[in-house]
């Protein structure tokens, strides 16, 4: 659903919700424990840092981590602003015209689940979210 600057993106916001408020990452140890590559993530991490989706801290020790405010955001500010508002508007098939009112075939069955999905996203902060994955004992690195 998602491309992979999405994936990674939210597995990276995901991994920060980890750790401590005050416990900075660098891009290097985030791609590694990700397994994503560091250039590309450092991108994305910049991307949502300029959009104050993330902080980050310059210098030796610099790096990037979740304050306060940046948990209690929901991961749909993290999906939209890399792929775009209209992410959750897109066809499955990937027609321009696909609407309500001239629908392709997977349409009206995928649309109920898609908003559901969209909301619980809107609706839940990226500590829950983290906390949904921990409770279900994922492991997006070998942090956790």
């Amino acid at each position: 659903m998602f491309s992979k600057s999405c994936e990674y993106a939210i597995r990276a916001v995901l991994l920060l919700a980890s750790f401590d408020e005050d416990d900075i990452q660098g891009v290097e140890s985030l791609a590694e424990r990700l397994k994503v590559p560091k250039h590309f993530l450092a991108k994305l991490l910049q991307q949502l840092s300029r959009n104050r989706l993330i902080s980050s801290s310059k210098g030796r020790n610099g790096g990037f981590y979740l304050n306060a405010a940046n948990r209690k955001e929901s991961l749909i500010a993290t999906i939209e602003c890399i792929e775009g508002p209209g992410v959750f508007n897109t066809c499955i098939l990937g027609l321009e015209n696909c609407s309500n009112d001239a629908p392709c075939p997977y349409h009206h069955v995928v649309a109920p689940s898609r908003k559901e999905f969209y909301n619980l996203l809107k609706n839940e902060s990226i500590e829950d979210s983290a906390n949904r994955i921990k409770d279900q004992n994922l492991k997006l690195s070998d942090h956790e």
